[in-house]
């Protein structure tokens, strides 16, 4: 064979392989759909979990993280309860007046100190954390807290850089999405 046909043959050969920085990039594309998948079915997971709460015990999967969080702790303030469920103050202030106004908590104020409520579970809210499907605070919170320190940072640190570049889309953010 000569230098020539050996040249041209290998030519041929490249001329059908996808150029290194196309095929990086159809990689990372299919990556990208993959990890989309997984969000997906993470996003599914904690959405049957909550209408299993839903159909089972008649509240939504947030008042019945609140109610095992108050029936773990008796006493807790609301302050204490947005930080254990990572919520906004207005959310669980919304979320624990549902409640009492459902009849499964009570707010105590503080003897000592008006201004400092207290929250208890009555016997009814009692009764709905016992017959409610397991783990009380969501799937996804309890899946989170099985995994170790290391894989936590790195998660953390992966969803930072995914806000981060959600909030760089124009016309987007992930404050106004959440929103919606």
């Amino acid at each position: 064979m000569t230098k020539r046909q050996t040249t041209r043959r290998t030519e041929t050969k490249k001329s059908h392989r996808k150029p290194r920085a196309a095929r990086a990039s159809s990689e990372t594309n299919d990556l990208a759909v993959e990890v989309l998948g997984r969000f997906r079915e993470v996003f599914r997971a904690a959405k049957l979990h909550f209408a299993a709460v839903k159909k089972i015990a008649g509240i939504s999967g947030a008042q019945l993280w609140a109610l095992s969080e108050i029936n773990a702790q008796p006493g807790l303030r609301v302050s204490d309860l947005t930080q254990k469920m990572s919520l906004h103050q207005s959310t669980v202030s919304n979320l624990v007046e549902r409640l009492n106004a459902s009849g499964l908590l009570r707010r105590e104020r503080e003897a000592g100190d008006n201004r400092v409520v207290r929250l208890q579970l009555t016997s009814a809210g009692k009764k709905v954390v016992a017959r409610a499907p397991k783990p009380a605070h969501g799937v996804l919170p309890d899946a989170l807290e099985n995994l170790d320190r290391r894989s936590l940072r790195k998660l953390s640190t992966n969803c930072s850089l995914l806000s981060h570049l959600i909030e760089k889309t124009p016309g987007r953010s992930i404050s106004r999405c959440a929103r919606i």
